[in-house]
């Protein structure tokens, strides 16, 4: 019985002799200066760069030369790549240049080397050195694309937690010198004009959904960011093209149930008012049944009055029913005898002993101050809530006075 032999181990590296390697080792200083001024006549964007950053490149670039010489003398597994050749420099390298330049800088190296394989290598040689320094392009390329695949996937997970942060600190009212810093990291552009939409979150808001979240909202926005907290998911927008139709579409991705935006906010202060007018908005919605979708929350006015939201209650106190006081000329009175006598205009103008037309007239300069038409019945019930708001906003003693119609009681006399 013939005994077995155990095959030679295959040699998997190129055909390497003393004599090049000991070429190879000589000439390491000669290739790292050849291939910084390569680098600098070849790349524009090269010369463009600070002294810092070029420092940084050209020892990624100087690495890769040694670290080519160290595997031609000794083969081993493609992992020595990203310690060897790029140490401790993704970050910045990720920094300076793009995935492109990179790969444009690796070229470069490899060119270098490959225009110099005569000098390096032995008559014999030069074919196994010129396919060796293929196959060692080959896996730098691929470890340079790991390593920007590697620094966009920490820089997503990081601008997920900032962003995160950035809309709970709009929420929460956060000092905005930071809050301003952390939106600025996010490459937000818009200094004002926000607008926040709050709805339902769908069961699954995994990355892929939030992905294609921020590029619809991108479509109506300058700048987008996306929170979710719970079951509520929240999206700031920034300078919102074609404000209405930017509602409507948006809301089609928030879960079933109402959606609502607040006020449009100048500034970062007043985004975290319109922010919880939303909220609040949205947690009382539910009591106009004919509420659209999505509505806004100054829409919801007496809703959130009658959930408790003292906002609402002041933006009714300020926004209606001061300036009708205001405005005097008997508008409060003849808007208060409208609402009660059923929306009539004859009732109203029978109580006031004026003419219907006045009434009307004055009715009109009730929507002229306020922005709210009392013709129309849902923004009609917005102003009776304001006339009650004010009304128990008002001193005691001019109670009788304010959205009555009516005269107060002359005081009685003083006994004898």
């Amino acid at each position: 019985m013939a005994s077995q032999q155990t095959p030679p181990a295959k040699n998997t590296g190129p055909t390497r002799s003393p004599e090049t390697l000991a070429r190879l080792r000589a000439n390491i200083g000669t290739l790292s200066t050849m291939m910084r001024k390569e680098l600098e006549e070849t790349l524009p964007w090269y010369r463009r760069l600070s002294a810092d950053e070029r420092s940084a490149l050209g020892l990624v670039a100087q690495n890769g030369i040694n670290a080519f010489v160290s595997w031609y003398e000794q083969p081993s597994s493609p992992s020595w790549v990203l310690s060897d050749v790029f140490g401790t420099a993704p970050t910045e390298l990720t920094r300076s240049i793009s995935l492109q330049r990179a790969l444009q800088l690796i070229r470069t190296v490899v060119q270098v080397v490959e225009d110099r394989v005569p000098e390096l290598a032995t008559a014999g040689e030069q074919v196994a050195l010129r396919e060796a320094v293929l196959r060692y392009s080959r896996e730098v390329a691929f470890a340079a694309a790991d390593v920007y695949a590697r620094a966009a996937e920490n820089r997503g997970a990081w601008d997920t937690r900032l962003e995160a942060l950035a809309v709970d600190g709009i929420l929460r009212g956060e000092n905005t010198d930071a809050l301003q810093s952390r939106i600025s990291a996010l490459g937000w552009t818009s200094h004002g004009n926000f607008t926040i939409m709050v709805g339902p979150a769908p069961s699954e808001a995994n990355a892929s959904f939030l992905g294609n979240l921020r590029r619809s909202a991108a479509r109506f926005a300058e700048d987008v960011m996306v929170g979710i907290q719970g079951d509520r998911l929240i999206l700031v927008l920034g300078n919102v093209r074609n404000p209405e139709s930017a509602h409507a579409r948006l809301s089609e991705l928030f879960a079933p149930g109402p959606v609502v935006y607040g006020p449009l906010a100048v500034t970062l202060t007043e985004a975290t008012a319109s922010a919880k007018a939303a909220f609040a908005g949205v947690s009382v919605a539910r009591g106009w049944s004919g509420a659209p979708r999505p509505v806004s929350a100054e829409d919801l006015l007496p809703e959130r009055v009658i959930g408790g939201d003292d906002s609402a209650r002041k933006t009714l106190l300020n926004g209606i029913y001061r300036p009708l006081v205001a405005a005097s000329n008997g508008l409060i009175e003849t808007l208060s005898s409208y609402l009660q006598g059923g929306h009539s205009l004859e009732a109203a103008a029978r109580e006031l002993f004026v003419h219907s037309n006045t009434v009307r007239y004055r009715l009109r300069r009730v929507t002229d101050v306020t922005g709210w038409d009392p013709l129309i019945p849902r923004e009609a019930f917005v102003l009776q809530t304001a006339l009650i708001v004010g009304r128990l906003s008002a001193p005691r003693t001019g109670a009788s006075k304010a959205g009555h119609g009516k005269p107060a009681a002359a005081p009685a006399p003083p006994l004898p």
